[in-house]
């Protein structure tokens, strides 16, 4: 089977089911960034300080994956398919709760960066913010499940006290802003 099928060359894409909309389709949009998403969650599984975290990680991209795909498929369609674990967000709080106990209280802002795998993380939150935001501006038109949008928000947050650990476990000066 080739990759090409030449079917999107008039900028139009296929939902699962086949209806055919444009490929600026905030659909279309909302399920791009998330797939953009599972890819940073990927490339941070990679990074060495990470990989105690590495199941984790995978859940996430996982959990994610199915996000995706109930945001690929024609909401006309009413196909059943896979939805996320009814605890997923339960499971990052933990996660959080359990990170958060390791670090020193913040009650400021701080600067991103210092280290190439901290920023990834810090980017990779911001990833996850904007397709939150696609997601809730598809809302807008299409009933999302609620677990979708609970899930990325708990995820950006999971995401932020994960950069603030691994700063601290590879010896990274936090900034705190305003300097």
């Amino acid at each position: 089977m080739k990759i090409y099928t030449r079917t999107g060359d008039d900028g139009t894409t296929s939902l699962s089911g086949g209806k055919r909309v444009p490929k600026y389709h905030p659909r279309v949009g909302a399920y791009g960034s998330v797939d953009e998403l599972i890819s940073w969650i990927g490339l941070l599984r990679g990074c060495e300080v990470n990989y105690p975290r590495r199941e984790i990680l995978i859940y996430i991209q996982d959990q994610l994956m199915i996000c995706a795909a109930i945001l690929a498929a024609d909401p006309e369609n009413n196909l059943p398919g896979p939805v996320p674990d009814s605890d997923c967000t339960l499971r990052l709080e933990m996660e959080i709760d359990r990170m958060e106990y390791e670090l020193p209280p913040l009650n400021t802002f701080i600067l991103p960066g210092g280290n190439l795998f901290v920023s990834y993380c810090h980017i990779t939150r911001c990833v996850c913010r904007r397709a939150e935001r696609c997601v809730l501006r598809l809302n807008q038109t299409d009933k999302i499940p609620e677990i979708i949008t609970k899930f990325l928000n708990r995820l950006s947050d999971y995401l932020f006290i994960l950069a603030r650990l691994m700063s601290l476990e590879l010896d990274n000066e936090e900034i705190r802003w305003p300097v």
